[in-house]
């Protein structure tokens, strides 16, 4: 695809400037394509525009933005009219304090619903939905095998908010196209937790944890189990399924590879960091000591429901469809901890 051809296409990024968002943002630019992204407030302008810098690119004036919310209606006609391919990368952020789960579940779903309802109506070709592994993982009894794109989460069980706001959502955008779609094209991109390069102040979850790791804030490692992945494999997936005429229809697990515990990490980031990662605790903490914590302590109360748990899921549909080739977990891991060092957000 050759860059001229992109230039005359506009595409609009959902909520640009998350940590996703602005890394999908990054490679539209460098792919040529003209790029409008939805923030909450116009004062979010120069923050993204300080984080493409610091990815290596001046978006001058191929970029450009509006204010649109997921709980409103205001200005998203105007958001999305014009497009060629919407990549809604906005979703709720997940709440500690919430009186109920609907506070997280509507938002989602209405977001996604407000998005795909004006894209029909201004004849976009695709929208590119990031969901998450959360609405694929939860909710089943213990395996071995790896989750595939065939797999939902189950939320009649006991699911975190959080992750039934994306699986609920998610399911909503399929209805849609299903039932009124006529002719809009749906993708689902569904990213493990993410690592990568951070370029600004707005990072992913995952990376908090390993930001207090690296501070000494953790005691030790507690037996979880995840997959993780470069954010920039996943904003190159997205890009890929916007456009790959296979993908219509399709989701997509975003993973690097197979799923690690806690204490590897740690010891990825003692080895390949070395004396900027002298506060990681490297040993793991017996299950109990953890269930004895989340007494006291609400983000160990959250891990209770995965200690042991094998989470593992598998990347063989990116790379077999749409030859996507993602960098390792230890090379994620890398990649988070020097960016997190150079940008001073680790002392």
């Amino acid at each position: 695809m050759t860059t001229n051809s992109n230039s005359k296409k506009l595409v609009l990024v959902t909520g640009g400037s998350g940590f996703i968002a602005v890394h999908c943002i990054l490679q539209l630019l460098e792919a040529g394509y003209q790029v409008r992204t939805t923030v909450r407030s116009l004062t979010r302008e120069p923050d993204v525009r300080a984080m493409l810098k610091e990815g290596g690119f001046e978006a001058g004036d191929r970029l450009s933005f509006i204010v649109a919310e997921l709980g409103s209606d205001a200005n998203w006609i105007e958001a999305i009219t014009g497009c060629t391919y919407v990549l809604h990368v906005a979703s709720p952020t997940p709440l500690n304090q919430y009186e109920h789960e609907d506070e997280m579940i509507i938002p989602a779903r209405e977001g996604v619903l407000r998005v795909l309802r004006i894209a029909r109506k201004s004849g976009v070709k695709r929208v590119v939905l990031t969901s998450a592994v959360g609405a694929i993982v939860y909710g089943h009894k213990p395996q071995t095998i790896p989750f595939t794109e065939k797999d939902w989460t189950i939320t009649t069980g006991d699911v975190p908010a959080y992750q039934k706001s994306k699986t609920l959502a998610e399911r909503a955008a399929w209805d849609f196209i299903e039932r009124e779609g006529d002719g809009l094209e749906l993708s689902v991109v569904n990213p493990v937790g993410v690592l990568g390069p951070v370029l600004g102040p707005d990072y992913s979850h995952s990376i908090h944890f390993l930001k207090s790791m690296m501070e000494g804030k953790m005691p030790g490692c507690p037996k979880v189990n995840s997959s993780y992945v470069d954010v920039r494999d996943v904003a190159d997936l997205h890009l890929r399924v916007m456009t790959e005429p296979a993908a219509k229809g399709q989701r997509f697990i975003a993973t690097a590879g197979e799923s690690i515990w806690m204490v590897d990490i740690a010891k990825i980031l003692k080895q390949n960091m070395s004396a900027l990662a002298n506060k990681v605790n490297a040993k793991e903490l017996p299950n109990t000591l953890v269930r004895i914590a989340a007494l006291t302590n609400p983000v160990a109360k959250a891990i209770i429901p995965f200690l042991g748990k094998v989470m593992n899921t598998t990347n063989k549909k990116a790379v077999s469809m749409l030859g996507w080739s993602p960098r390792s977990t230890e090379e994620a891991i890398t990649a988070t901890a020097e960016s997190l060092i150079r940008l001073g957000i680790v002392k």
